[in-house]
């Protein structure tokens, strides 16, 4: 297997995940105002249970806290994450 590489793009408001520059994975969100809503996260069947949804979670994650802005889980993954883990009480509105 190839390697597969997680990278955050903040001009196109998502984390990606490639294997050969192929587009295997994504955490999309929105802004509103100075919040992100992450309202898409999504990994090619192929991929499943290996932890990459979790990556590209936490790759927004990460970059929200260092751009200082607060995150909205709409979609119903990073909701499942996000949602009474103490671990986001920082990040979460």
């Amino acid at each position: 297997m190839n390697e597969i590489n997680i990278i955050f793009e903040k001009n196109n408001n998502r984390s990606a995940a490639y294997e050969n520059n192929n587009l295997i994975g994504l955490c999309a969100y929105v802004i509103n105002d100075d919040k992100w809503i992450i309202n898409h996260t999504e990994v090619n069947p192929n991929y499943k249970g290996q932890g990459i949804a979790r990556k590209l979670l936490q790759s927004v994650i990460d970059n929200a806290r260092i751009f200082k802005v607060k995150i909205i889980p709409e979609c119903s993954y990073a909701a499942k994450v996000m949602k009474d883990n103490p671990e986001f009480a920082d990040i979460l509105i």
